[in-house]
């Protein structure tokens, strides 16, 4: 078992953080925080009213998830959903943790998220903002990428080997 670590799941809305965190969390004991909690109310409405976040919207929550890592690393670690979609939004979660952050891209196309996302109920993020978030994602080159077409179950079993969790 590796020290403790902060494991970022990330993605656009839709694919699947929080479920693949919760199971995660489950399946290893580290605790599981979803980054959606962590935004504000002002946030949230703007999201519900189908209006996209800026970098300067994003950036007191990016802080507070920042904050979180690093207050649990010091503890057992953690598994945060947090769609961190440019690099630099990853630069700032992962300062000062040196080598104890690890990253999983949920990837999947556009159709398969957004059929997803009108299933869903009761989300501040509308379907109609998706491609907004395909549009500035950038891949980071140091993550676990996992396609989301596979199940929830294979999704952690492949995490869980590949960042040597069991």
């Amino acid at each position: 078992m590796m020290p403790p670590t902060v494991i970022y799941i990330m993605g656009v809305a839709g694919s699947g953080k929080t479920t693949i965190g919760q199971q995660l969390s489950a399946a290893t004991g580290i605790p599981f925080f979803d980054g959606d909690n962590f935004h504000t109310v002002s946030n949230k409405e703007k999201m519900k009213a189908g209006q996209p976040l800026n970098d300067e919207d994003r950036k007191d929550w990016l802080l507070r998830l920042h904050q979180l890592a690093k207050d649990e690393v010091q503890k057992n670690g953690a598994i945060i959903a947090c769609s961190a979609l440019k690099q630099h939004y990853r630069e700032l979660l992962s300062a000062g943790l040196d080598r104890r952050v690890h990253w999983v891209l949920l990837q999947g196309d556009y159709a398969l998220i957004s059929e997803r996302m009108r299933k869903r109920k009761d989300h501040f993020m509308p379907v109609d903002l998706l491609q907004s978030q395909f549009d500035v994602l950038e891949v980071p080159e140091n993550a676990l990428v996992i396609d989301i077409g596979l199940s929830p179950d294979a999704i952690v079993k492949l995490i869980s080997e590949k960042l040597l969790l069991k």
